[in-house]
């Protein structure tokens, strides 16, 4: 039986920076942009003499960057080997989600259940990744067909297109695919984690039977697996929106990844998981949603993305170089961020209580300039305009300040 597994993309709308350090909260959005994860068996009986076997097969196929890449999974040590690859088509983040979705597997099902799981996994697994167009730029494509840079246009285009390469290699490196920015590493990993829990008998992810319990050791895998592939502990937040969805995010705390960091160390790899899933996981979220007739739009610039490694390594500088301005500026971004969440918080408040006098303002605003925003007819009416300004000059607030703080850490935030 296949399993699929989807989870979506992000946008950080605020806390871009900030959210890098406790208590600072982000608010995060999830996209309608979903990266999917099929997990089957790759051989539909197994062998007699194959329960003496020390490995199992994993097929990874990604068909949008045509690459296929063929495993040895140690079913000891859970390491996986690639046989049929070159270090070029390797993909970290896949890798360490099979090797900690399968090691939690052995860490949570017990002792009795561990023939049926060597069962499942020496059929081998078969995974197939997929990310909506929306993750990737087909601006190129899009431009050479005639057709206008608009979402219509890339609409038009097959879903899970072909994904062609940035420009031709430079200083010996290999081309990079063109992304937009709203995580495709960590909803691909969450969606690898998520069908390999649900097929391998961990979590029950079917469609209404979703529990927070189950929902939780998703999370707790792929955040584990998104940080040691990507060789730091970040924040966290595009990992926990792939998972839950819209919220308001304060990270966790980096020690509890300690670990599964020390793993390198020879450690065997279901300890390291079972500590993991034990381990106090103090992040903090809170559903949030958009106002209702609100959206969010994102425009992709053309000028080709940024490495957030190094900005945010420029940032670090700037503050250790100059704490006293750079303390002012983080502290008048995140009263900036607080009192957009307030606006927003409001408006969906008052879209609750005052529906009818919300929708009318909404619906005349909406195609004004925010010049014109005046001229309640009611108190109800008064505040929802009051509200949107109130969101409008925040955002203006925080543009301004991430704009003044690029400038002083010399890149272009």
């Amino acid at each position: 039986m296949a399993v699929i597994a989807s989870a979506p993309g992000k946008v950080l709308m605020t806390g871009g920076y900030l959210i890098l350090e406790r208590p600072n909260a982000g608010i995060v959005l999830s996209t309608n942009a979903r990266f999917y994860a099929i997990v089957k068996p790759l051989y539909e009986e197994i062998k007699p003499e194959s329960w003496a076997w020390a490995w199992t097969d994993v097929k990874l196929t990604s068909p949008q960057m045509s690459r296929e890449t063929i495993y040895k999974l140690s079913l000891k040590h859970l390491t996986l080997q690639p046989v049929s690859s070159s270090s070029a088509s390797r993909n970290p983040f896949v890798e360490h989600a099979v090797q900690y979705a399968v090691a939690a597997a052995h860490a949570k099902l017990g002792k009795d259940k561990t023939d049926a799981l060597q069962k499942i996994l020496l059929q081998g697994l078969d995974i197939t990744i997929l990310g909506c167009n929306e993750f990737y730029s087909y601006r190129n494509q899009i431009e050479l067909q005639g057709l206008p840079l608009t979402p219509e246009s890339l609409a038009l285009l097959p879903p899970f297109s072909s994904i062609t390469f940035n420009a031709e290699e430079s200083s010996g490196q290999k081309p990079e695919v063109a992304k937009t920015g709203l995580g495709s590493s960590a909803a691909m990993t969450t969606a690898v984690v998520a069908s390999l829990l649900h097929y391998l008998g961990v979590v029950d992810l079917s469609s209404g039977k979703k529990v927070d319990a189950d929902l939780d050791i998703v999370h707790m895998i792929a955040q584990t697996a998104h940080c040691i592939a990507q060789g730091k502990v970040g924040s966290g937040f595009d990992v926990s929106s792939a998972v839950y969805g819209s919220q308001r995010y304060v990270r966790f705390s980096p020690e509890v990844l300690s670990s599964a960091q020390g793993a390198v160390k020879g450690i065997p790899l279901e300890e390291v998981i079972s500590d993991v899933l034990q381990a106090k996981w103090d992040h903090e979220r809170k559903k949030f949603s958009l106002p209702p007739s609100m959206t969010l739009l994102l425009g992709e610039p053309g000028t080709g993305g940024s490495s957030t490694p190094s900005m945010v390594g420029a940032v670090k500088k700037w503050q250790k170089s100059d704490p006293q301005n750079s303390l002012e500026t983080w502290r008048k971004l995140s009263e900036a961020n607080s009192a957009l969440e307030l606006h927003l918080n409001a408006l969906s408040g008052l879209a609750e209580k005052h529906s009818d006098a919300y929708k009318n303002v909404i619906n005349r605003c909406s195609v004004l300039t925010s010049e014109k925003w005046v001229g309640g007819e009611d108190e109800s009416s008064q505040a929802v305009i009051e509200a949107l300004l109130g969101a409008r000059n925040s955002m203006l607030g925080i543009r301004n300040h991430m704009r003044k703080m690029g400038e002083a850490a010399g890149i272009p935030v």
